[in-house]
């Protein structure tokens, strides 16, 4: 149809008008084009689909190939990440779940020391207790001698003047001048 308009306004321009003729040209049918213009326009679209399909085809299927490689190594790098953000997770819980094993340990150990330390304080304090103890019982072992020996001087003391003085008033010069005869001779045995 477009051909048909084509060639009646070539012919209509070649001719000038100067006959005032019009040119018409009329098909077998109104929607289908003549059997040549479907032979020749089925033959150039064969050839220009060809040379498509030769030419363009490869290019086209290595793009196609190059963005199925692009798309496969994206797949490959998101799968790599999430398999490997999956270990980190694992590593962590498991360095999570070391570092509640590894408080647990610090805090026996924490009270393993505490209690060694407390019970050698308490052995420590009991040694000095017993040495302070000890100390304190020869000192007032000391002071009971002393306090002995002083209140047995106190007593010789006091019974030598009392004796004197009862001695003294009991006796009279003729006993005291034998008790002394009787010491003299005494001592010279």
């Amino acid at each position: 149809m477009i051909n048909a308009a084509l060639i009646s306004f070539l012919v209509s321009s070649g001719s000038a008008g100067a006959e005032g003729e019009h040119l018409t040209y009329e098909t077998h049918s109104w929607i289908l084009p003549e059997t040549a213009e479907i032979i020749y326009g089925g033959l150039a679209s064969v050839l220009v689909i060809g040379a498509l399909v030769k030419f363009a085809g490869p290019m086209v299927k290595k793009s196609l190939t190059a963005r199925t490689e692009r798309i496969q190594a994206e797949l490959d790098t998101a799968k790599n990440q999430v398999a490997k953000a999956e270990a980190d997770a694992q590593q962590i819980r498991s360095a999570l779940g070391d570092v509640k094993a590894e408080r647990a340990r610090i805090l026996a150990e924490a009270d393993a020391t505490a209690a060694t330390v407390l019970s050698e304080g308490r052995a420590r304090v009991a040694a000095e207790m017993a040495d302070v103890e000890a100390k304190a019982l020869a000192d007032i072992a000391n002071a009971s001698g002393r306090v002995q020996d002083e209140l047995a001087s106190d007593i010789k003391r006091l019974a030598r003047l009392a004796s004197d003085k009862v001695i003294a008033s009991a006796v009279n010069d003729s006993v005291r001048q034998d008790l002394i005869e009787n010491f003299i001779s005494g001592v010279a045995r």
